[in-house]
């Protein structure tokens, strides 16, 4: 293995192409014990090929090479999972972080705007809050919203508009509006 590794540091590709075939499935083990899907084990193993390409000329001790490759494809296995723990994959854009901060103003707007929805729902009936709850907060089956508020089935939709045209009403004597704004 030792004339192997020497012969791919001096550009040998036949020699490269056996390193690879003797340690790929290694690098990937590594990469994919540390239990991350296919393309950040990909990734992982494109990084820790690239560093042998890197350090090749530089390693010590050739016959272990295995040993240097498995470190290596640790350390890039967590380092990724580290970078990942600070990233929260979403398809909504409103959830991402654009780097504005919110400023003490808007946190207070939001608190105060928050603090009335809860006054105008706090003040419907107990059977729209119960509703409203149900169907927005909690969201079973109109089937079970049914049972639970002894109503029939058809009759959930024009409640639920019913409480819902109170609870902007509410809101609107409050003044806040729809747009969100107050």
């Amino acid at each position: 293995m030792a004339d192997t590794v020497r012969r791919a540091a001096a550009g040998d590709r036949a020699a490269w192409d056996a390193l690879v075939t003797a340690f790929g499935r290694l690098v990937w083990s590594v990469a994919t014990a540390h239990r991350l899907g296919p393309a950040d084990a990909a990734e992982v193993s494109q990084t820790t090929w690239l560093r042998l390409v890197e350090n090749l000329d530089r390693i010590e001790r050739p016959e272990r090479l295995g040993g240097w490759l498995a470190t290596t494809a640790r350390r890039e296995s967590l380092r990724l999972i580290k970078l990942r723990g600070r990233e929260t994959p979403t398809d909504d854009e409103s959830r991402l972080d654009h780097g504005d901060d919110p400023t003490p103003e808007s946190v207070a707007v939001g608190r105060d705007r928050d603090e009335r929805v809860r006054r105008a729902f706090a003040a419907l009936p107990e059977r729209c809050r119960l509703l409203l709850h149900m169907v927005v907060v909690l969201r079973p089956p109109y089937t079970e919203v049914a049972a639970a508020l002894d109503m029939p089935i058809g009759s959930i939709g024009p409640t639920r508009a019913r409480c819902l045209e109170r609870l902007r009403r509410l809101l609107a004597t409050d003044g806040i509006t729809t747009s969100g704004g107050a």
